[in-house]
């Protein structure tokens, strides 16, 4: 018994240390994530359904090949793990808040991918009104007298 133990506790012993946590190091501002990767993608969701009326009739804008679904899928991915990237030190602003906001745009973000899996036109579009909001909800917060894209 004596030996089972201690041949327990030298095991325990030789144990490597777990590795450290890993080292992020975000390489653009808040600012830059936005305009550079988030707003592009927020944008090509957005303006990947729709309605449009002009002077020529009215156009219902849809995906219809497995590549513009792709697409719409990809942009969806970018924008639920820019949330993820917002959380990431030095980016975020503060710990309740800011983590929050950032949350419910990873939430929205994956609704939108789920609904551009779905080839649903309607579902991309009520999507991408909680992406809006997501992003409405931030803009209020941090960047005052900013206007959102138009809806």
């Amino acid at each position: 018994m004596r030996l089972t133990a201690l041949a327990f506790v030298v095991a325990c012993e030789a144990a490597p240390p777990p590795p450290p946590p890993p080292s992020f190091r975000a390489l653009a501002t808040n600012k830059q994530l936005m305009a550079e990767v988030l707003e592009p993608a927020a944008n090509a969701y957005w303006e990947s359904v729709g309605t449009v009326t002009d002077k020529r009739g009215t156009v219902e804008k849809t995906p219809r090949t497995d590549d513009e679904w792709a697409a719409v899928r990809n942009a969806a991915t970018v924008v639920a793990e820019s949330g993820n990237l917002m959380m990431i030190e030095p980016r975020v602003v503060n710990r309740g808040e800011w983590l929050g906001l950032a949350r419910g745009l990873v939430d929205a973000g994956e609704r939108a991918r789920s609904a551009a899996v779905s080839r649903s036109r309607q579902a991309v579009f009520d999507a991408g009104a909680e992406v809006y909001d997501a992003c409405v909800a931030c803009h209020s917060r941090y960047m005052p007298g900013v206007a959102p894209p138009p809806r």
